[in-house]
């Protein structure tokens, strides 16, 4: 019996890995939402964002469901796409004008924001995602439906 290396034991935490990942990510997100529109966990000094305001609030409430839907992992893709592209355009709206580079204009959290959602769109869940357990329920529904229709023509 062989040991397995250090890569093989990596290649098999991964799913794991980008699973916690992806929660971390999205919980932050969904805290950054969460701070901006009801004032909470310490963000905008206690203030919200003006109901309807234009982007702040779209931003904001972008923030709390798709950091929602990212951290229990249902629609993680379509989620993170939308947050990913809210953050692109937060970017280049509100910091990119200041100044080109992130720590320059303060946009670290955008950029960062962007990307890690844009890996996530790539990627998808990783384990421990709420859309997994569909997932496998629907594909041992298909074999079944598979194995009975292989059955019925060979009857």
């Amino acid at each position: 019996m062989t040991t397995p290396t250090l890569p093989g034991r990596l290649d098999q935490a991964q799913p794991y890995a980008l699973g916690l990942f992806r929660i971390v990510v999205g919980l932050l997100f969904l805290c950054h939402g969460a701070a901006s529109l009801f004032g909470v966990l310490g963000g905008m000094n206690g203030t919200t964002v003006e109901t309807g305001a234009w982007p702040g609030w779209y931003a904001a409430l972008i923030q709390l469901v798709a950091g929602g839907l990212v951290l229990l992992g249902i629609g993680t893709r379509s989620a993170a796409a939308l947050a990913s592209g809210s953050m692109a355009y937060a970017y280049f709206t509100v910091h990119q004008p200041e100044s080109l580079f992130p720590l320059q204009n303060g946009g670290e959290a955008s950029a960062i924001f962007c990307w890690a959602f844009l890996l996530l769109v790539f990627t998808g869940p990783g384990a421990l995602a709420i859309d997994g357990l569909f997932g496998a329920r629907g594909a041992d529904r298909q074999g079944e439906d598979a194995g009975k229709e292989r059955t019925a023509v060979t009857a």
